[in-house]
């Protein structure tokens, strides 16, 4: 390092330069957690992220050894031990750091290095690879969803055209046909008319217009959802709201917002199941800033501060499903589509926004993210 000194260029050691910022600050202001572990393999220190990523206070944290913070089968204690022994640093990949407590699946990065000296032991540091994951998956459900607008705008076209030729010679048939025939024209007729419904429920894939929008608050929109749910499907659940009463408005279309999230309260509710006296699904808002997506029509990346959840406590979703559970036709029902959650991923998409599931025995999360409403002029999204 050279300084200017009455115009001679002045060497300084570099050792004698300081940072002036503490250095538990600077870990603290990390969004990634990082543990100190001792040789022993009990926790030395924790940051901030850290204590949000085990649901532990500092304190806590550093009663606790690595082996009691990850499940049994953990790659990451060997990983510890190995640097400790190499002196070197290693990184691992997709790591699954979840199980019973954690509520599934959590894959993580791990990178561990040496500290100076051999007694301090090494320093761990997790990157959570669900934000990743996520937009990755809202690119595909998004990728799905103009595949099957395009299939739709096909199939209503070459389908219904004849499906209406061929329920009204039923229909004529049925006019002349004893008892016996007279129930096979009626099924055609059912049939005809449940591929007609199902193609209509394809077409809104297909509506390309622009929706219209305004400035909307989200718990009006929830607390709807609930009043008609608990007046139907859902009457023998108990709902739980659990609101942030600060949480600005959003700009979406009041209709499909309804739409979305009851469809998602009546998926809960099937989940849950009608024999079940503890059913409970829980609405929740929060405003969490850090979040940003690249949307189609904008030129930087929008803020998603704004997460609206649905949780409930039916037996879960199956793993092999969930990372395909908004694609088009995939459906864990017996007589489902599979077309409502595309549906519910297209118009969150529509909005700005990204939806993902989290689940888990006994704790299904549908979390939704949205820009939140900044008028610009009168209009826009906040970046």
């Amino acid at each position: 390092m050279f300084w200017a000194s009455h115009g001679k260029a002045v060497a300084m050691p570099i050792k004698s330069i300081r940072l002036s910022v503490d250095a538990a600050k600077l870990l603290n202001a990390l969004p990634h957690p990082v543990l100190a572990v001792r040789p022993n393999g009990l926790i030395a220190d924790a940051n901030v992220a850290a204590e949000a990523f085990f649901g532990m206070s500092r304190t806590f944290l550093s009663q606790q050894r690595l082996v009691q913070l990850v499940p049994p089968d953990s790659s990451l204690p060997s990983l510890v031990e190995q640097v400790q022994g190499r002196g070197a640093a290693i990184n691992e990949y997709r790591v699954d750091l979840g199980g019973p407590k954690a509520g599934g699946e959590r894959l993580v990065d791990i990178f561990v290095s040496p500290l100076p000296e051999p007694d301090e032991g090494v320093v761990v540091m997790l990157q959570e690879r669900s934000l990743t994951d996520k937009l990755d998956r809202q690119l595909t459900h998004r990728t799905s969803a103009r595949s099957v607008a395009a299939m739709a705008s096909t199939l209503a076209h070459e389908i219904k055209n004849p499906l209406s030729g061929i329920r009204g010679a039923a229909q004529l048939l049925e006019a002349e046909a004893n008892d016996a025939d007279r129930a096979l024209t009626r099924l055609i007729c059912e049939e005809t008319d449940r591929i007609v419904k199902l193609v209509d429920r394809m077409s809104a894939f297909s509506d390309g217009r622009p929706i219209e929008r305004e400035s909307v608050n989200i718990h009006e929109i929830l607390d709807h959802v609930k009043k008609v749910s608990q007046v139907g499907f859902a009457r023998h659940i108990h709902f739980r709201e659990n609101y942030d009463p600060s949480l600005p408005p959003i700009l979406g279309n009041r209709d499909q917002l309804i739409q979305t999230f009851l469809n998602l309260v009546k998926n809960a509710a099937e989940a849950i199941g009608d024999a079940r006296s503890d059913g409970d699904i829980e609405l929740s808002t929060a405003y969490r800033p850090g979040v940003r997506l690249q949307i189609p029509g904008s030129n930087a990346p929008v803020s998603l501060p704004m997460e609206f959840c649905v949780r409930d406590n039916g037996p879960g979703v199956a793993q092999e499903v969930l990372p395909y559970l908004f694609d088009p036709f995939v459906t864990t029902k017996a007589s489902g589509t599979g077309l409502g959650l595309a549906l519910v991923a297209k118009i969150i998409g529509d909005h700005g926004g990204t939806i993902e599931c989290e689940s888990g025995p006994r704790r299904t999360t549908f979390r939704v993210l949205m820009p939140r409403y900044a008028p610009r002029d009168g209009r826009g999204l906040a970046g």
